[in-house]
């Protein structure tokens, strides 16, 4: 029957997204490994999807199921929808640069994935095979990356770089993915009647990941580890205690279940003493920032304070974190980093989709844990549906790794597809678990579900041609960033933005152009023909017109209105009239978006100064003083404006505070010696990596 063949042509293009997702990357490219997951779950499911549909057209009858649970994901999705086209910045919380983790789109990827996977997945044979596809998969993610702890140039690929990079995400989300491994491991080797050929290689398997588990020793592994085995050990106690066994069967003790019990007590009681020496013979180095969980909570508070309702927006996380963020975080060394996501992902999109967001996950995880409670307690009571069971923990595993850290596309992905597993088999093991009609048998019926149905697969033929246009433009930004010289670098950023037009890729544009005029400027003003001349205004055209850009598609975006200060800022120097003024301006834009930011207030500080206006330069360095006692420029830049405003005892003061800061610095030093001579000083260059020893 031709509906069946269009039906598995689906479910293999849904097996392919979910199962290759750990590991797909496009090498030798200049695409980021979570960029290329996004080719393949948009084609995946694009063809996954039109399949499905074409298979509705032959047999003329459409099946899902009926759940609560699938409806309340719908909800989210609409929230981040209506939340997304009331943002300051629609186009951001759409898309963001490419399918950002949070946008409406990326959202839509997810329940996308969880709707198909409840409809193709409700096969309990599909999804063993998806299961035991994933297993695999992770065994080859294991094994390649084992390699590449020592082979790390070798297996780069063009894409990879130090030891820690991984094809997977982040390296703190390659630990969380292994202890993910061990549980479904664990999981099978305890409830599943499987061969012992088979069971000893889910050992190995396991052995496998709690070594690399080790090696990337984030504490959170070990905690998630240890409960999640624990309730396997109580679940397999109970489940075994608690019936009859049959005639020449005897109980087993859990023991994996105990013994990786065990093994992350050990490692969470132990810290670096046990933790530290495989990372440390192995020379893996793995420094990650991000905000604490009560910094997100902080600014989280704020942002609800001003936008209750829908929030900022999806994927606006870092607009947030700019506005609100605790004015502690000045006195750390992370005071200019600009976070896109908090402590953990699902915290992000709290902070960003208002209470309805909020509200939203609360009802989806309550009836998550509702149903997945009821069928754990109906497999005891019933010896029935492990597969239900295995795909809730999962889920579950991988949402509370979420909740705790930003995991990146890949693991919030694959929460989707087993919920929509999960789904899926537990409506089918229900009577009456599906809403299920027939629609050509009525002309009427026909008629609007064939045109429903048509268009859903236009539009999902439209993403996927669009997607890829997008995609392309990827590689030419790279192309940009390792451009080695400037007329690659403009050509690369021109075709970048002529695919796809956002504001990072803008303010890379104003970037080279700022780099073009400093090319330019080095010849010698005095020296520059007349082509020069052309060339150094034509550069100043298009580096305005570039951050002017980028300001016009995110006004909320403080990086925008910097980056046009930096670009006036630069040709004030070069004499042009009321570029100072301008300069001014869009600092104090960006001022108010990121009110705590000193770097800012400097930077202001430094053109009224270099626009003779010494009065307004000392209040707004002072300012940035207040923010930042310890902010090593600030001093310097003050100590030059009471120098040339003839105060050179404050000059000292000012100098001498920030050698206390950085004692060792030479030319602070000598800076401080010619004040103190009366001799022309010449104000030291101090660096962000000088500041941030302080710190």
């Amino acid at each position: 029957m031709l509906s069946n063949i269009l039906d598995r042509i689906s479910f293999w293009s849904l097996f392919v997204v979910v199962v290759l997702l750990p590991v797909f990357f496009l090498p030798f490219t200049q695409i980021p490994v979570e960029t290329s997951k996004g080719l393949l779950l948009v084609l995946g499911l694009v063809i996954s999807i039109i399949f499905w549909i074409s298979a509705r057209f032959s047999d003329g009858r459409i099946s899902v199921p009926k759940s609560w649970l699938l409806l309340s994901g719908l909800g989210i999705l609409l929230v981040v929808l209506v939340s997304a086209l009331f943002s300051s910045a629609t186009q951001i919380s759409l898309f963001g640069i490419m399918l950002d983790v949070g946008t409406f789109y990326f959202m839509l990827g997810a329940f996308l994935l969880m709707l198909v996977s409840s409809i193709v997945l409700k096969d309990i044979n599909n999804a063993k095979t998806v299961f035991w596809g994933v297993i695999i998969s992770s065994a080859v993610l294991f094994i390649f990356q084992s390699f590449r702890l020592f082979l790390p140039d070798i297996l780069s690929l063009g894409v990879l770089g130090g030891k820690t990079d991984n094809i997977l995400g982040s390296w703190n989300t390659f630990g969380l993915f292994a202890g993910f491994s061990t549980i479904m491991s664990l999981f099978m080797i305890e409830f599943f009647s499987i061969s012992k050929t088979i069971k000893w290689l889910l050992g190995v398997l396991i052995v496998f990941s709690i070594v690399l588990s080790a090696a990337v020793n984030f504490p959170l592994i070990w905690e998630l580890l240890g409960v999640f085995a624990l309730i396997i050990f109580v679940y397999k106690i109970s489940y075994s205690f608690g019936k009859e066994p049959k005639e020449g069967e005897r109980k087993q003790f859990p023991a994996f279940s105990f013994a990786v019990v065990m093994i992350s007590l050990l490692f969470f009681m132990s810290g670096q003493f046990i933790g530290g020496l495989l990372p440390n013979s192995l020379g893996l180095s793995n420094v990650e920032v991000r905000p604490s969980f009560s910094a997100t909570m902080s600014v989280t508070g704020g942002a609800l304070m001003n936008n209750p309702v829908l929030g900022v927006g999806p994927n606006k996380f870092g607009e947030v974190w700019a506005m609100y963020k605790p004015m502690v975080i000045n006195s750390t060394q992370f005071w200019d980093t600009s976070f896109n996501s908090g402590s953990g992902l699902l915290p992000t999109f709290a902070s960003t989709t208002g209470s309805l967001g909020i509200l939203s996950w609360l009802v989806f995880f309550v009836l998550f844990l509702l149903t997945g409670a009821r069928s754990l307690f109906s497999s005891i009571k019933n010896n029935l549906n492990w597969e239900v069971v295995v795909f809730f923990v999962a889920a579950l595993y991988l949402f509370v790794s979420s909740f705790f850290y930003s995991t990146g596309g890949v693991v919030f992905l694959l929460a989707f597809a087993f919920t929509g597993a999960f789904i899926g088999l537990a409506s089918s093991s229900y009577q009456d678990g599906e809403i299920s009609f027939s629609f050509l048998d009525d002309p009427r019926k026909s008629f609007f579900s064939i045109l429903i149905l048509v268009i859903l697969m236009m539009v999902s033929a439209a993403t996927g041609f669009k997607y890829i246009e997008r995609l392309a433009s990827v590689s030419y930004f790279g192309k940009t960033l390792s451009a080695t010289s400037i007329p690659i670098a403009e050509d690369s950023i021109s075709r970048a933005i002529s695919l796809h037009q956002n504001d990072l890729y803008l303010r890379t544009y104003a970037q080279v152009y700022l780099t073009k005029i400093n090319s330019i400027v080095s010849k010698g003003t005095s020296s520059l023909s007349e082509a020069d001349k052309a060339d150094l205004q034509s550069s100043f055209d298009q580096a305005v017109n570039g951050a002017q850009l980028a300001v016009s598609y995110d006004k909320t975006n403080y990086l925008n209105s910097s980056l046009l200060g930096d670009v006036y800022n630069t040709v004030g120097l070069l004499g042009v009239k009321d570029a100072y003024s301008k300069a001014v301006e869009s600092y104090k834009g960006a001022s108010v978006l990121n009110p705590l930011n000193p770097g800012i207030k400097l930077a202001t500080a430094r053109v009224y100064f270099a626009d003779g206006k010494t009065k307004e330069a000392r209040d707004t360095a002072k300012e940035a003083l207040t923010l930042k006692p310890d902010y090593i420029e600030t001093l310097i830049t003050l100590s030059q404006i009471e120098k040339s405003d003839g105060n050179n005892s404050a000059a000292i003061s000012y100098a001498e505070n920030a050698l206390s800061l950085l004692p060792n610095n030479k030319d602070l030093i000598q800076y401080v010696n010619a004040l103190k001579n009366g001799n022309p000083a010449i104000a030291p260059v101090t660096t962000t990596k000088d500041t941030k020893k302080t710190q």
